[in-house]
């Protein structure tokens, strides 16, 4: 997030791109953390994102000039801090107007109001973000949005992207979203039982799309953003600690220690994206591969039916005790995406599901699943559903139909490099003609 892209920014400095390029990055990475830090001292998610923001306009009013801190992201904190700290002493002297002109209204003060957590809740303020971000007066889309917002600092047109719609409503969805949790007076802070339980779903949907975001990035330069990935793993692994007796929990860790395994054969020399069956499988991260594995025994030690994140583990499990591409058991990932279809239906399930069958049952069988899919509401902007007909149609040796549709996803991603690796794929299907 820049301070130009979103409603009510300020107007950043037209100088120092070189150290705009760096507080963009820093922003990024740290974004979360700071907005998540004065939440907790404000107790308002969205005066806490305008504090960020006045570090950030701060930042890019002084860096230019001062040099970027060895500490950025201390610096902004330590900034927004301050704005959150003249904030509070203005309610201070504001209450204490109040309590002169009468105590019998029952003031508190701020310091009830601004306390910190006791010692033995939870200290994890980015965790609270979330959870507090999930509350059920926003709607699960509006949950989502918020934290992926809150979250991994992505633009409102990066989440527009992700859920499909344009990016002004997105942008009012989002503003709607603080206003109800500022309104409902929603405090800050992980919750306990029943309402935990009610709001873990949503938790680990946005926990998952963080996660995915920077596994295959929706747009930009970078097909694998690592900051998202890293800090998706980490709310994981907290969360499986938070609640041990939640399969699903257990599951979504498993899921993203399996998937993160392959980072470092997923791109290329020129960061370029490596598809999964081409992935040098030498370069997978082992540990994380045993972490994954123990993550899902976790799972299937609670005996429940397995949900969506435990089946989807499954299926990573499946790619990851195969050691070449040839012994993957397609067979076992086809049967289990069957099951999945069942428990949590969608089109991107679906579609998914073509791929295995294509690959068990040969291409013929996946391009009917594809094709019965090319009429979704959903998909219409979806580029893999091109890209997954088109590589089905070349194996078929369709290859003139084939080559439509690699260019039609091209055309759909806002990934340059996964763009650029689908209009290859075009290419290499030309005719000599052409």
């Amino acid at each position: 997030m820049t301070a130009s892209d979103e409603p009510g920014a300020r107007e950043a400095p037209a100088r120092g791109t070189g150290v705009h390029a760096t507080i963009d990055a820093v922003w990024r990475l740290e974004a979360a953390r700071i907005i998540a830090g004065l939440a907790r001292m404000v107790h308002d998610i969205g005066l806490a994102e305008e504090l960020a923001q006045d570090a950030l306009v701060a930042a890019l009013e002084q860096w230019p000039e001062s040099g970027v801190p060895d500490n950025p992201g201390a610096w902004l904190m330590a900034v927004g801090k301050r704005r959150a700290i003249d904030r509070i002493r203005r309610l201070r002297r504001l209450e204490d107007k109040i309590e002169e002109l009468g105590r019998d209204l029952g003031s508190h003060g701020p310091a009830e109001e601004f306390d910190v957590p006791d010692d033995d809740r939870i200290e994890d303020d980015v965790l609270r973000l979330v959870f507090t971000a999930c509350h059920p007066v926003l709607s699960a889309q509006a949950r989502v949005a918020l934290t992926l917002r809150m979250l991994g600092g992505l633009t409102t047109e990066e989440i527009a992207h992700a859920f499909l719609v344009p990016e002004a409503t997105m942008a009012q969805r989002i503003v709607r979203a603080k206003r109800t949790l500022s309104e409902a007076g929603v405090p800050f802070e992980v919750p306990e039982g029943p309402d935990r339980a009610a709001r873990l779903a949503s938790v680990l949907e946005v926990v998952y799309l963080v996660f995915n975001e920077g596994y295959a990035a929706s747009a930009g330069d970078a097909w694998v953003r690592t900051d998202l990935c890293r800090e998706a793993l980490r709310l994981g692994r907290i969360l499986a600690e938070l609640a041990p007796g939640e399969p699903e929990v257990h599951g979504l860790a498993a899921l993203m220690e399996i998937q993160a395994s392959r980072t470092r054969a997923r791109t290329g020399p020129s960061g370029e994206p490596v598809p999964l069956l081409e992935q040098d499988r030498a370069r997978w991260d082992r540990l994380l591969i045993h972490r994954g594995f123990a993550a899902l025994l976790r799972a299937k030690k609670i005996c429940e039916p397995p949900g969506p994140y435990v089946l989807q583990a499954a299926i990573a499990a499946c790619h990851a005790q195969a050691l070449t591409a040839e012994e993957t058991d397609w067979a076992q990932i086809a049967s289990l995406y069957e099951i999945l279809s069942r428990v949590a239906p969608s089109p991107v399930v679906e579609l998914n599901r073509a791929v295995a069958v294509g690959m068990a049952h040969g291409p013929e069988k996946g391009l009917e699943l594809a094709d019965a899919l090319v009429d979704e509401p959903a998909l219409r902007g979806y580029h893999l559903l091109p890209s997954v007909r088109g590589d089905l149609l070349a194996r078929l040796g369709r290859l003139e139909e084939a080559r439509v549709q690699f260019e039609r996803a091209a055309e759909l991603t806002r990934n340059a490099p996964e763009r650029r690796v689908l209009l290859d794929r075009a290419a290499s299907l030309s005719s000599p003609a052409r």
